[in-house]
């Protein structure tokens, strides 16, 4: 923790400068107030764990609704003044483009533990992975039939097989802390980023590769260079995203970047974005804020739908915003959100999706624990 903090003090040197002005052609968004629709059933929800969407334009919210506590032994379910005035909301629930809820399901009992993202394979079918577990699973789209799962549940990639033991990064069938699932938008092969930092406990830190049935295929570690060996944060592959041009995007969550590989694991080049710190830190006596800054300036990775993806969208953590990113170089063109509790404001923006018209979706984690739809404007 140490010198992960010391990293960071380092990286908010380099702190942004005032708000970019949008440049020529690049997309712009704003919010859309009337998305999603009231849940019914006076339906709370939790920390959001992930976001996905299907062809149908169909939005997956993934939410942490039982007190699930963790390593770090914050509340992740709803707080008792919630479940006094409502009730849960089911894991998993399904909205139309309009924001109406067509479907929900989900089984605590049986689901990852702590809920941390979803993804939609090419048959419609939705995987989901957990931050404090060990396994993948495979549902049917409707949720009623569980298809597949890698890994045992509760078993760690892990010296002894626990949350308590020393990863080993080497199991090509069990996981530890999973972030995120991608997929290969040419041949459907699935990228699980195995990986999550969770309070006091460890993790793995590596990319692991599956074919569409769920054999392994192959792995690497998130990247360090010989320079960083002694002074890097710990590996926190927070995101995984795989382009058409066949580049894995995988967010070095504590180290304030993206790194890129080819599908095969070679590293080509580090993208670090900087964050701002607008209330002065006291030298001593607040820990804590230090190490809120360990949620990173990269905690999830998009791209646009243009056949290039020139454009990269990438939610920055610290600063309460997604910014939009040439992805060519990483500069950032412009950005949209802020830090607050309003309509087009997040708390712990934490994950995101994107639909067939380009329109964004935002889901909070913490202290936000909602969905946001930012529809795509102009491209100006």
């Amino acid at each position: 923790m140490a010198v992960a903090c010391g990293v960071l003090s380092f990286a908010v040197a380099f702190i942004r400068p005032s708000p970019l002005r949008a440049q020529a052609g690049a997309p712009k968004f704003e919010v859309d107030p009337y998305w999603p629709k009231p849940l019914p059933g006076r339906w709370v929800t939790g920390e959001l764990g992930g976001l996905c969407v299907d062809a149908k334009d169909h939005v997956f919210l993934v939410q942490r609704v039982t007190d699930v506590g963790g390593m770090d032994g914050h509340l992740e379910g709803l707080t008792d003044d919630e479940l006094n005035a409502g009730q849960a909301g089911p894991p998993i629930i399904e909205f139309d483009s309009d924001g109406n809820v067509v479907n929900s399901w989900g089984d605590s009992k049986l689901l990852p533990k702590d809920l941390h993202g979803c993804a939609i394979d090419r048959d419609g079918h939705v995987w989901l992975n957990g931050s404090e577990d060990g396994i993948v699973q495979e549902y049917s789209h409707d949720g009623k039939e569980l298809l597949l799962q890698i890994g045992k549940k509760g078993v760690f990639d892990s010296s002894d097989g626990t949350v308590n033991g020393k990863p080993l990064n080497s199991s090509t069938s069990q996981f530890f802390r999973v972030s995120e699932i991608a997929f290969d938008p040419h041949n459907g092969d699935m990228y699980v980023a195995d990986g999550h930092a969770k309070g006091k406990g460890g993790n793995n830190s590596r990319i692991v590769v599956f074919d569409s049935k769920g054999k392994y295929l192959r792995q690497w570690k998130v990247y360090r260079s010989p320079e960083e060996a002694a002074s890097a944060a710990a590996a926190t592959p927070h995101c995984v995203r795989v382009s058409n041009d066949g580049l894995v995007y995988v967010c070095d969550r504590w180290m304030n970047r993206i790194q890129v590989f080819d599908t095969m694991g070679n590293f080509k080049k580090n993208m670090p974005f900087s964050f701002k710190i607008w209330t002065p830190v006291p030298p001593t006596g607040v820990s804590s804020r230090r190490d809120a800054q360990l949620v990173g300036s990269c905690s999830s990775v998009e791209f646009s739908l243009d056949a290039a993806q020139k454009y990269m969208y990438v939610i920055n953590e610290i600063d309460e915003q997604v910014d939009v990113v040439d992805r060519a170089t990483g500069k950032v063109l412009n950005s949209f959100g802020r830090p607050g509790h309003q309509v087009g404001e997040f708390m712990h923006a934490h994950t995101m999706t994107v639909d067939s018209k380009g329109n964004i979706y935002v889901g909070e984690s913490v202290d936000g624990r909602r969905a946001q739809k930012f529809k795509l404007v102009a491209a100006k």
